[in-house]
């Protein structure tokens, strides 16, 4: 009997590392895999299966959901493309690029505000769900059951009683603290709260290492809310651990609202097999003269969308690239993209917290200044306090602002939400923000790995192994 379950064990083995051959992300990655499962696959392969799959399964009938919004708003859709000329002013190439990884075009007609730190992106969401008139989307990779949850829940508990149609979706992985007793306080209320089902369906049972890592709050179809911020009260400085919580949202108006609110469908179809009725007017907003891209990003993508958009944009910099994530664990791809970027004389910039939330990809970051500052990419550890935000800024050309790191999670395992601007005065409002954060910055040099320990050295090369699922 035992004899048999062995040959089982290994038979299975053999057949997930023909699977991983076919399928992983990369040549070491499949040899890798294929090693582990043949050589000790008692333990190789539930990992593999848990941390080895590189596509989301199911999630196309999710897009057809969204394909029909699109149909729908087609012609206002091409009413307010801004970029329909390829060769449009910017950088050669890059905002056709974009469109065509977003499957969506430039809008015309919008205005997007930054919120800098809790407090404003807080009291700026709740003063659009007070005025809510229709309906309020709310989307988020985390939330908590604390002060500003329960202040969150207080207002869509008084939306729904008062007739509007309020729909909340969140990640069960990145919510897994969030108790039963705050949804069905929701639910009493009329609030339709789903969780998003990574699992969904027989064939997607070991599906865990997939998150939904969108932060979207859509009131009316008319204003939408995306960035770095989830619910909770670290998110407004209040940890004793992480202190000050330095992060960045905005408040976008316009036409690119209904493609925010676009990806919010997808997502919540995916979970509950059901279409909201929402609005798809596209009106232009007051005053608004910004191009917007809405980027969604996932491991449902034919392509891998997110890491190509990085790619792109960091191709792209013929003067400056400044980057900002809190997580920084780049792929062979990106770090020579960036590497050309300096040989090309692009002032390269990255942002990363000095504080640490996760520690692993903490110290994978330390793994990647020989490659990368000794040959001119200037590296930033942030002081005052913790940093969050994700930005990424392009000459005088482009800024974007979203959920995305610069990590292998968000470009591959994530569902992830990107809003780029191709407009002057908000990459100037862009700039002037990540200069004040730079005078709150330290310089790391490649000296801050090669001057430590052979046990932190010992850590970070560890980590930088764990990297593809960090």
């Amino acid at each position: 009997m035992l004899f048999l379950i062995l040959l089982c064990c290994h038979l299975i083995g053999a057949a997930s590392a023909a699977r991983a051959l076919f399928t992983a992300r990369s040549s070491q990655g499949a040899m890798a895999w294929v090693m582990a499962m043949i050589t000790f696959p008692y333990l190789a392969v539930p990992l593999y299966w848990i941390f080895g799959r590189n596509r989301f399964q199911g999630y196309v009938a999710s897009r057809r959901a969204g394909d029909k919004a699109v149909d729908a708003m087609a012609p206002k859709l091409h009413a307010v493309q801004a970029f329909p000329d390829p060769h449009a002013p910017g950088l050669p190439g890059l905002f056709p690029v974009l469109e065509r990884l977003a499957e969506l075009p430039f809008t015309a007609g919008n205005h997007v505000r930054l919120l800098i730190d809790g407090q404003a992106t807080f009291e700026a969401i709740f003063a659009a769900i007070d005025a809510a008139e229709h309906y309020v989307l709310v989307q988020f990779f985390i939330i908590r059951d604390d002060d500003i949850g329960r202040a969150l829940q207080k207002r869509l508990i008084a939306k729904a009683r008062a007739g509007l149609a309020v729909y909340l979706l969140y990640d069960e992985i990145g919510s897994h603290s969030l108790n039963a007793a705050y949804l069905d306080e929701l639910k009493k209320a009329g609030v339709q709260a789903s969780p998003f089902n990574t699992t969904l369906g027989w064939r997607n049972r070991l599906q865990l290492n997939f998150r939904n890592h969108r932060k979207i709050v859509v009131t009316d179809g008319v204003a939408a809310f995306v960035g770095g911020h989830n619910v909770g009260d670290e998110y407004l400085g209040k940890s004793p651990r992480l202190g000050h919580w330095r992060d960045t949202h905005v408040r976008l108006d316009g036409p690119a609202v209904a493609l925010v609110q676009l990806s919010f469908l997808e997502d919540w179809y995916w979970a509950t097999r059901q279409t909201p009725a929402l609005r798809w007017e596209l009106a232009p907003a007051p005053g608004g003269d910004m191009p917007v891209l809405v980027l969604p990003t996932g491991p449902a993508d034919d392509i891998e969308s997110c890491d190509l958009f990085f790619f792109q944009a960091i191709s792209a910099a013929q003067k400056r690239l400044w980057i900002v994530s809190p997580y920084f664990v780049p792929d062979r791809e990106i770090i020579s993209a960036l590497q050309l970027a300096v040989l090309r004389g692009v002032d390269v910039r990255v942002m990363l917290p000095h504080k640490a939330d996760h520690h692993m990809v903490y110290l994978a970051s330390f793994s990647y200044l020989a490659d990368l500052e000794t040959l001119g990419v200037k590296f930033y550890r942030y002081q005052n306090g913790f940093l969050h935000q994700k930005i990424i800024l392009v000459d005088d050309v482009m800024a974007s602002v979203g959920t995305a790191n610069c990590d292998n999670r968000s470009f591959r395992l994530n569902f992830e939400l990107t809003l780029a601007v191709a407009h002057k005065g908000f990459i100037a409002d862009v700039e002037a923000m990540l200069r004040e954060d730079f005078q709150h910055c330290l310089r790391a040099t490649a000296d801050d790995y090669a001057d430590r320990s052979f046990f932190f050295k010992t850590g970070v090369m560890v980590s930088r192994l764990f990297s593809p699922i960090l």
